[in-house]
């Protein structure tokens, strides 16, 4: 991870459980999509890449045993450091690339179930990333990659907006990385409706809460703020995120 992602989710990681409160029912909503998704059953081996503080765990932690724990990952200590203290997770540090190099010690050598929520767009090298942690899926696993298209909904400033398509692949081109592992990829879209207080919403962005506003300095995001508020005006910002679900599968054995 470069330092200025390093220093953005350092910050964020004391304002973290704070973001939560304009989406309050899309945790659970998100936790039950992956795990419809990835169809885990009792003591399979589990893998988050990007897990953050595991919020979106809560589905996927009653089939993990301390024999059998979910294997989180994420180059962030202090995000690490938020993990709820449970026998059933096992906390890694290092980044998605790390573990397909093998510089990093993980309890399995294959996976039954891999998951990774909005977190391919900081992958060095997506391809051979994402294809070499499809090569570590067992037979019959599932892969599940969670993702914002490029085009976002979001009221942001246009310089932010256009800095966001240009970070994010493609859903397509993920896909297309997982069967260059040897997965058959499907991509299927489904939306949250979301209800923002605007002062909210412009605390949200004056924290840089979202990665990409970590590219902007102090000046352009005061200047983008005044973009927001004088282009969005109403008490409440309503507004869809849409979110892209790529599911990589193994034929079982």
């Amino acid at each position: 991870m470069d330092k200025r992602l390093e220093l953005h989710y350092e910050k964020l990681s004391e304002i973290y459980n704070d973001l939560w409160e304009t989406r309050p029912d899309y945790p659970d909503w998100m936790a039950e999509q992956i795990r419809d998704h990835l169809r885990v059953t009792e003591g399979q081996r589990i893998a988050d890449i990007g897990v953050g503080t595991g919020l979106f765990l809560s589905r996927l932690l009653p089939y993990a045993t301390p024999q059998t724990p979910v294997v989180s990952v994420d180059p962030s200590a202090a995000l690490l450091e938020l993990l709820p203290e449970d026998p059933r997770l096992h906390a890694v540090q290092a980044t998605a690339e790390e573990v397909v190099a093998g510089d990093v010690s993980l309890p399995y050598d294959t996976f039954d179930a891999i998951v990774i929520k909005e977190a391919v767009h900081h992958f060095t090298d997506l391809e051979n990333t994402l294809s070499g942690l499809a090569q570590r899926l067992a037979p019959g696993g599932r892969f599940l990659i969670v993702a914002l298209p490029p085009q976002i909904d979001y009221p942001l400033f246009e310089a932010a907006l256009g800095q966001f398509a240009t970070e994010q692949p493609d859903p397509e081109e993920v896909a297309a990385a997982l069967e260059l592992g040897g997965l058959k990829a499907t991509i299927g879209y489904k939306e949250f409706p979301l209800s923002v207080d605007r002062n909210k919403w412009l605390r949200l962005v004056s924290d840089r809460w979202m990665s990409v506003l970590s590219n902007f300095s102090e000046d352009e995001l005061a200047q983008g703020l005044k973009e927001i508020e004088h282009r969005y005006t109403t008490p409440q910002l309503e507004f869809n995120d849409r979110f892209a679900f790529i599911l990589g599968e193994r034929p079982a054995a």
